[in-house]
């Protein structure tokens, strides 16, 4: 029998401890989950809550619905399915820069456990289940999701050829602010695109902190990121992300509410992007980027500063 105390066969280095995947899912599933990340479950709150941003500020913007409820949960679902299968795809195309990262070597591609073949099986099938909710959706917010796998293809690939590759990381995880907008109201408009930009800046605050984990590993081996570029000058450029976020926040709910939508809506939405804001600088002022756990646990942060504006712009919606 394993030890309580031994680390279980299989663990990624950077997965949550004591994680329900290590513990209780079945031996079998494990490599797969893993290769999903279910077993760091982080990212998958990252991805949903700009879709969840989106439906609430249109809901606060127009009136809430119950067709809303379904866009919610949908989204939350196809977020875990969505998230898993472009994991599945940056560890396929990573597979070699994986096996050279300490961080990362324990992946199942590169540790052994899930071959390339067994990989793609797996994401096609998360992609057809994920396809199945999004075709529940109306037709604009439909076209958007197909257009969302250009920026998902594109990911992995930027850190080879741009020191930028959290841009385009912000590209494929604020998707969801746009398509899930548009699942409510049926059209886009300078609004969603605005808290489609608040969230890309997000996304440069807190995967630059993440970042710092690799930095020695990805000099090494070549691989291009901002927190390779800013080095010792991160926190000055974190500062411009956290304000430019915060801003082009309330500028988007600025534009998408009307006036007959009350002030106290006003008011709660924009709240909600302050205590966003305060959150954000909350993280920046405990940051060492040399300390790993350090980083690690203010990238895992993010979950609950996203929560805040998604929570007041859930109180404007209903108000």
């Amino acid at each position: 029998m394993t030890a309580r105390n031994e680390t279980p066969v299989g663990q990624v280095a950077d997965a949550v401890t004591g994680n329900w995947v290590d513990r209780r899912a079945p031996a079998w599933t494990r490599p797969y989950l893993r290769l999903s990340r279910a077993d760091r479950p982080i990212g998958t709150w990252l991805l949903l809550l700009p879709c969840w941003w989106g439906v609430l500020l249109a809901a606060a913007a127009t009136e809430p619905r119950w067709f809303d409820l379904w866009i919610i949960a949908g989204c939350g679902i196809g977020a875990v399915l969505m998230r898993g299968a472009g994991c599945t795809w940056n560890d396929i195309t990573d597979r070699g820069i994986d096996g050279s990262v300490a961080r990362t070597r324990s992946r199942p591609i590169p540790s052994g456990a899930v071959t390339v073949t067994q990989a793609l099986i797996w994401m096609a099938l998360q992609c057809l289940v994920a396809l199945a909710i999004l075709l529940s959706f109306n037709s604009a917010a439909i076209l958007l999701g197909f257009a969302a796998l250009i920026p998902v293809a594109i990911y992995p690939f930027a850190k080879r050829f741009t020191w930028w590759p959290q841009v385009f990381l912000g590209l494929a995880f604020n998707w969801g602010a746009l398509l899930a907008w548009t699942a409510h109201t049926g059209s886009l408009g300078l609004a969603p695109f605005m808290l489609y930009l608040a969230g890309i800046a997000w996304t440069l605050f807190y995967d630059t902190i993440y970042a710092h984990q690799d930095v020695e590993d990805d000099a090494l081996i070549g691989v291009k990121s901002t927190a390779r570029l800013f080095g010792e000058n991160s926190k000055p450029w974190l500062r411009g992300f956290l304000i430019a976020s915060v801003v082009l926040m309330a500028v988007a709910i600025i534009l998408a509410l009307p006036p007959e939508a009350g002030i106290l809506a006003m008011v709660l939405a924009i709240a909600g992007a302050w205590g966003f804001g305060w959150h954000l600088v909350w993280q920046l002022g405990q940051l060492d980027t040399g300390d790993n756990a350090t980083c690690l646990r203010l990238f895992r942060s993010n979950r609950d500063a996203g929560l805040i504006a998604a929570l007041f712009l859930a109180l404007a919606a209903l108000v």
